[in-house]
């Protein structure tokens, strides 16, 4: 792929003015209400209190002692974030704009507005494998470097399918310090991906980027179509006049959104959904409200277990 030398920088002031700004007024200037929690060392043991937030249980001293305990940490004052960027086959579909072009702006914007505050940005691209290490680094220039890197990858040689389970190990064992880390992924992949999640979000604050296009959840009555798996490349020829057809899609498409967000839910990481046909910053507001929301519900004792239920004042 090629570009222009400008123009990453013509993307990145498009989006400075359009998005950047915006999210800035409506954020009120603090990205913190965002990411809320994450950039933070141990610093302590205590006993748990009501209305801590039971997510920082540590369940061994817990067992250990038989009285719940929480960790307390120190925040740090800068965060490094890494961003986790699935460019496999799969990324170039869209109806309206391709995932993958959703996924470059969406990093853009967030590398920008945590670069403001002084923290640092990394990234690794995956292909056929993690081809691509951008080390964490912080200023305007190392987002247009980020950006530049995006727009001119070069054509690699393509895996039979995406392996996130690999991406993710890989990624594990090269981000050693905590981070905040975003997966900007479409999530479709070889099964196995949910545990190395889960491992990652162990030692970091993971947020799972969900790209994905409408197509892929409903199809319209269009007629036969050539339809292509970009990621076999294997095409099948569809009657979408056929109701039975378009229903079983609909039904099936169900199942992996459920499959999908029990995943998430397994894994302990909370998911923004980004669809191709959507406002980038509505999409990040609605993420930062059912974040504060759900934040809330847990420290203030919403889904703790029910043996210690009883252990409240």
């Amino acid at each position: 792929m090629s570009a222009s030398p400008q123009a990453p920088e013509r993307i990145l002031r498009r989006l400075e003015w359009a998005v950047i700004r915006r999210l800035d007024g409506l954020l009120q200037g603090d990205y913190r209400t965002l990411f809320r929690g994450f950039g933070l060392d141990l610093a302590d043991l205590r006993e748990y209190q009501y209305h801590d937030d039971v997510r920082h249980i540590d369940w061994n001293v817990t067992a250990r002692l038989q009285t719940p305990y929480v960790r307390e940490y120190r925040e740090d004052r800068e965060v490094t974030a890494w961003f986790l960027l699935d460019l496999s086959p799969s990324v170039d579909f869209g109806s309206r704009a391709k995932k993958r072009a959703v996924s470059t702006e969406f990093v853009t914007v967030l590398a920008r507005l945590l670069t403001r505050h002084g923290n640092r940005v990394g990234a690794l691209f995956y292909g056929a494998g993690v081809d691509t290490v951008i080390p964490a680094r912080s200023g305007r220039r190392h987002v247009l470097h980020l950006l530049h890197r995006l727009l001119t990858r070069p054509e690699l040689p393509r895996a039979p399918q995406t392996d996130l389970q690999d991406f993710l190990q890989t990624a594990f064992r090269i981000m050693r310090r905590r981070s905040l880390v975003f997966v900007v992924s479409d999530f479709i992949s070889t099964p196995g991906w949910t545990r190395p999640l889960a491992h990652l979000a162990q030692r970091h604050e993971v947020v799972a980027v969900r790209l994905f296009d409408p197509l892929e959840r409903e199809l319209p009555d269009l007629g036969i179509l050539v339809v292509q798996d970009a990621e076999t490349g294997e095409q099948l020829l569809v009657d979408t006049h056929d109701r039975v057809f378009r229903k079983r899609f609909r039904l099936q498409a169900q199942r992996r959104e459920q499959e999908l967000r029990s995943a998430f839910a397994q894994a302990g990481v909370d998911a923004l959904e980004l669809a191709t046909d959507d406002d980038l910053v509505d999409a990040i507001l609605r993420f930062a409200d059912s974040r504060a929301r759900r934040r809330a519900q847990l420290a203030a004792g919403a889904g703790l277990p029910a043996h210690l239920q009883g252990s409240r004042p």
